[in-house]
């Protein structure tokens, strides 16, 4: 049982009543009441949360979001550039604004529910509010850890779903079209698109698209791939890094799950890398896919510029995302019966749930061309078994048992 808080109640010259107490923090902590019931209760009530281990410094309960917010986001020193700025543009967009100058005390449950309904009314999307959601919940989780707030009022707050994105599951032939389409796109025009980053061929804008269809690498992953990672001789390429664009600026670091990984390139892939990087001077340090003009890759600029119009161009569904490459390449690894640990580990996913999580749904496949297998092992072991028998049964002896004599 902790120490009782040495505390007092007295009579101002107001008439109000004053209660007063040293709190396990060493520092003293007053508040006025009309009556000295009142008083004496709220004193009562410190003590009772001091022994259930509930006491809260009232003064960190009266500290606002926005001043919680900034504190967080500065001690805060594990976070990716990437996530970092998607925690900030939350935070300045949609929480500051409507709750910045909150006491963080005064945030209980209905007050997020409120706070969800007002956004959901303006018009943000549910992927928002369920991010937005999340980066209160953080926050709020900090005020509860030193002792601000005894539960977080995010708990428990439900929130729409938002749709989930259709995947798209590309044929070999349908890659192979996208892939020449966007190694010689067709002419473009002034005022039509032309400017200073625009070639007529490509060819290596095709060997990334089969290189993202064939392999499953993350957009970030390919556009922060350099010489030095490929293994020519083992026919691999170790997946080491990720870029980002963060507030224009381009980062590298690890992956996402911080795993390294090697990924198994298929022997005509490997050829292609190989006859390309011949025509560059060797640096293990450059990276293996580039911008038209030269530099490092931006992801946005060639989704933008290369990847949609050579969609559109080779008649490819509209709304075809980047990211279908890697969805194409696990249906290529499913439609081959592979174990979904393979499947996870080329994917470099962080565990088997995320792997069944996306794509437990093209898994019966496999399931059903396994239960066939075994029909098919059964059944010809059977047959085998019986024909031996009746083999054996067919060349053997016969006995004759002697019969006893009624003579």
């Amino acid at each position: 049982m902790g120490r009782r808080l040495s505390g007092s109640v007295d009579r101002l010259p107001s008439g109000r009543w004053r209660a007063r107490y040293r709190g396990p923090d060493g520092h003293r902590h007053t508040s006025g009441f009309r009556t000295k019931a009142d008083a004496d209760a709220w004193l009562a009530a410190q003590q009772t949360d001091r022994r259930r281990g509930a006491w809260m410094d009232p003064r960190l309960g009266q500290i606002t979001i926005a001043d919680w917010a900034g504190a967080w986001m500065q001690t805060t020193v594990h976070l990716r550039p990437s996530t970092r700025a998607g925690y900030e543009g939350k935070l300045r967009a949609h929480v500051l604004p409507r709750l910045g100058g909150v006491p963080v005390i005064s945030l209980d449950t209905p007050a997020i529910r409120r706070f969800v309904a007002e956004m959901a009314a303006d018009g943000v999307s549910p992927a928002t509010i369920l991010g937005v959601r999340a980066v209160l919940r953080l926050l709020l989780g900090t005020a509860v850890e030193a002792g601000a707030i005894v539960v977080n009022p995010c708990a428990g707050i439900k929130v729409q779903r938002p749709k989930r994105l259709e995947m798209h599951f590309l044929t070999a032939d349908q890659v192979e079209d996208l892939a020449e389409t966007i190694a010689v796109p067709a002419p473009k025009t002034a005022g039509h698109g032309a400017g200073p980053h625009w070639r007529t061929d490509l060819p290596e804008y095709g060997l990334l698209i089969r290189f993202a269809a064939y392999t499953g690498l993350r957009a970030g992953e390919i556009g922060a791939l350099r010489v030095g990672r490929l293994d020519f001789l083992r026919s691999t390429v170790e997946v080491a890094e990720s870029a980002t664009e963060v507030n224009g600026q381009l980062v590298y670091g690890p992956t996402k799950n911080y795993h390294r990984r090697a990924v198994p390139l298929p022997p005509f892939l490997r050829d292609d890398l190989a006859a390309l990087l011949r025509t560059r001077p060797h640096d293990p340090d450059s990276f293996v896919f580039a911008a038209p003009e030269g530099g490092p890759l931006r992801h946005n600029n060639f989704y933008r510029r290369h990847f949609k119009p050579a969609v559109l161009q080779a008649g490819l569904p509209a709304d075809l995302r980047f990211h279908d490459l890697r969805h194409s390449f696990t249906g290529f690894l499913i439609a081959q019966g592979a174990h979904p640990r393979a499947i996870m580990e080329r994917l470099g996913h962080s565990s088997i749930q995320v792997t069944l999580g996306t794509y437990g749904h093209l898994l019966p496949g496999i399931d059903e061309r396994l239960t066939v297998g075994l029909d098919d092992l059964g059944r010809a072991a059977r047959a085998a078994s019986s024909d031996s028998r009746g083999s054996r049964l067919g060349h053997a002896p016969v006995t004759t048992l002697p019969v006893a004599s009624h003579k």
